[in-house]
């Protein structure tokens, strides 16, 4: 099959299509991601030599459970958890690699993913396929959360996709084949017709959130089409984490999880006290962040991301390599070696939130 059948797109259009393309390079491999989506060619799709291996696709919304389940589903769905971690796509490309949702190769989660899952066996079984895995637990370079009953970072495999086409594993398919590798995976709660799913989904998110977890993702049997649904603790939790930078997230960010807290709060018929009680809650996530970082950069104190990552020495060496090649300045705060692990504690610097809020601390003014 030729690149532009294998792209789904006309020959006409190939070579625009190829423009798009960035090109990167990891441990001296040549290969080329696609930042944004184009043409329906997902974002994070890598050609590499004679290989393509397609973006995960993006998962629409629902605001509202009813009517929105049974009018995106027309028979019967399953309803797994939806982790909050970051996701990757591993693949066998010559050998297992772990690719981002923007289509770079991580080193770092290579490392990991190589030392966790048995690899080997499942793509000597399953070459063409790819295992789409998130990545959760407190040290974790990208979205780290306590949330789970995980030490330090562990994988869990959400989706097995064919590598060049994304065509998905059927759901019960693809939890028996994780399941025969030994692979762990996300909480499955059975599935539904879409009437009862409603009631279904309801009933987890009230629990999920009880605990400050994510959602839930809904899914056709053959998982050809998504849907997913989150808790408020997360909205809140994406709010406290973009406000202590708030210059760095745009108001699509705050507009969008207002908007889901609004109808969350509709759908489950909340009284005036509970939707006052939500209401407290979301301004303490948006407010107090805020006010620390305005104080912390009053007080000269370095703002940004914070994360810890634990690995062997030459594991870490190349995921700080990797950030410092995509333009990241780092602070590191703690750098020590336990056991055979090196644990490095650092901070991914937003100078565009310190350069604003000390703008403003000395009397800037802005147009509005």
């Amino acid at each position: 099959m030729d690149e532009a059948a294998r792209l789904g797109v006309d020959p006409g259009d190939l070579e625009e299509v190829r423009s798009h393309f960035t090109s990167a390079a990891y441990r001296g491999l040549e290969y080329e991601y696609l930042g944004s989506p184009v043409r329906g060619i997902e974002r994070g799709t890598v050609r590499m030599a004679d290989t393509l291996v397609r973006g995960y696709p993006t998962t629409p919304r629902v605001l509202m459970t009813d009517p929105g389940v049974p009018m995106f589903f027309d028979g019967p769905l399953a309803i797994e958890e939806k982790l909050n971690g970051y996701n990757v796509r591993i693949a066998h490309v010559g050998e297992p690699l772990a690719f981002t949702r923007g289509g770079h190769i991580c080193p770092y989660t290579t490392h990991v993913a190589r030392e966790e899952l048995n690899l080997e066996a499942f793509f000597g079984t399953h070459p063409e396929q790819m295992l789409c895995t998130e990545f959760i637990g407190p040290e974790n370079p990208y979205t780290a959360h306590h949330v789970y009953d995980v030490a330090s970072i562990e994988p869990r495999v959400f989706d097995v996709r064919h590598r060049e086409t994304g065509r998905p594993m059927p759901v019960e398919r693809r939890r028996s084949v994780i399941d025969r590798f030994g692979f762990p995976q996300p909480e499955f709660y059975g599935v539904f017709e879409p009437e009862p799913a409603v009631d279904a989904v309801r009933e987890v998110i009230q629990e999920l959130d009880a605990s400050g977890r994510e959602g839930v993702v809904m899914q056709s049997v053959d998982g050809r089409d998504q849907l997913k649904y989150t808790t408020g603790s997360t909205h809140r939790s994406d709010l406290e984490m973009a406000f202590s930078l708030p210059f760095d997230y745009g108001q699509d960010f705050l507009f969008s999880r207002l908007i889901r807290e609004a109808f969350q709060a509709v759908e489950f018929e909340e009284d005036k006290t509970t939707v006052r009680e939500r209401a407290h809650r979301i301004g303490e996530s948006i407010l107090k962040p805020m006010v620390e970082t305005i104080r912390a950069v009053d007080a000269g104190e370095t703002v940004g991301e914070f994360h810890t990552v634990r690995g062997s020495p030459s594991a870490i060496t190349e995921l700080l390599s990797h950030f410092e090649e995509q333009g990241l300045e780092l602070e590191i705060e703690r750098d020590d070696q336990e056991g055979d692990q090196r644990v490095v504690a650092l901070r991914k610097v937003s100078n565009q939130t310190r350069d604003k809020v000390e703008h403003f601390l000395n009397g800037g003014t802005i147009d509005q």
